[in-house]
C-alpha cells in the first residue's frame, strides 16, 4: 500500500471512533442507575488513561529528539496555556460541545504527527492510530453524553457532526505527510505543543470527571487505557 493511501486509511480510522463512541453511548443503559454512572466515569477514566500513553510514549519521546531544552520547554508549556485559553472561552460561553472541542484540539495535533511518522517510514504511525483510536471512543461517547444532555441536539445530529468531523482526521494527516515530513523541528514542536496540550486536558477535565466517591473502577480504567497503549507500543 502505497502510504498516502496509509495515512488516509489510519486517521479515518481513528476520526470513524468518534462516531462509533457517540454510537455506544445513545444505546447505552444500564440498571441499576448507579452502575450506568460508574461505568460512564471508568470509560471516561479508560480515555484518559490512552491520552496519557499517547503523549508518554508516542508524542514526547519523537517530539524531544530534534527540539533544544529551551525550544521542548516553551512549546510543552505553550501547549498547556494554549488549551487553557481555549477551555476558559468554552466555559465562558457555556457550550455544550465543550468535550467535542476538547477531542478536536488533541486529535487534529495527533493526526499530523501521524502524517509525518508514516511519511518517515516509523512503526510510530500505525501505534499513533491505534491510540488515537481507543482514546476517540471514549471521548466520542462522553461527547455524545454531555451534547444530548444539553437539549440542543438529538442523536441524529449529533453523530452526523462527528461523522463530518472526522473527515479532518485525513485532510491533517496528508499536510504532515506532504507538508511537515521534511520539516522535523516544526513536527517536533507540534507533537511537543500537544503533549502539553493534552496533559492540560487530563488533569483539568478527564481525570476531576472520571472520579467518583467510594468507588474504584474508574481509576483501574485509566490504568486499563494506559495500558493497552503499552501493549501496541511493545507489540510494533
Amino acid at each position: 500500500m502505497q502510504e498516502w493511501l496509509k495515512v488516509i486509511l489510519l486517521t479515518s480510522l481513528a476520526g470513524l471512533a468518534m462516531p462509533l463512541g457517540a454510537s455506544l453511548a445513545s444505546i447505552f443503559h444500564l440498571k441499576p442507575k448507579w452502575i450506568e454512572n460508574e461505568a460512564r466515569h471508568t470509560i471516561l477514566a479508560f480515555g484518559g488513561g490512552a491520552l496519557l500513553s499517547a503523549v508518554a510514549l508516542v508524542l514526547v519521546p519523537e517530539g524531544s529528539e530534534h527540539l533544544g531544552i529551551l525550544s521542548l520547554a516553551s512549546s510543552f508549556l505553550l501547549g498547556g496555556v494554549v488549551f487553557m485559553y481555549v477551555d476558559k472561552k468554552l466555559k465562558k460561553a457555556d457550550t455544550p460541545a465543550a468535550n467535542l472541542m476538547a477531542m478536536l484540539t488533541d486529535f487534529i495535533p495527533e493526526a499530523l504527527a501521524l502524517g509525518t511518522s508514516c511519511a518517515k517510514g516509523s512503526p510510530s504511525g500505525v501505534l499513533l492510530a491505534f491510540l488515537i483510536f481507543i482514546q476517540n471512543v471514549p471521548e466520542g461517547f462522553n461527547t455524545y453524553k454531555e451534547m444530548i444532555e444539553s437539549k440542543r441536539f438529538n442523536k441524529t445530529k449529533i453523530i452526523s457532526i462527528l461523522i463530518t468531523l472526522s473527515v479532518l482526521g485525513p485532510m491533517a494527516g496528508l499536510a504532515g505527510f506532504y507538508l511537515l515530513s521534511q520539516m522535523e523541528v516544526i513536527t517536533s514542536w507540534i507533537m511537543i505543543f500537544a503533549s502539553g496540550g493534552i496533559l492540560y486536558i487530563i488533569f483539568k477535565d478527564v481525570a476531576p470527571q472520571a472520579d467518583l466517591k467510594e468507588h474504584w473502577a474508574p481509576p483501574l480504567g485509566a490504568v486499563m487505557g494506559f495500558l493497552l497503549g503499552l501493549l501496541g507500543h511493545q507489540l510494533i
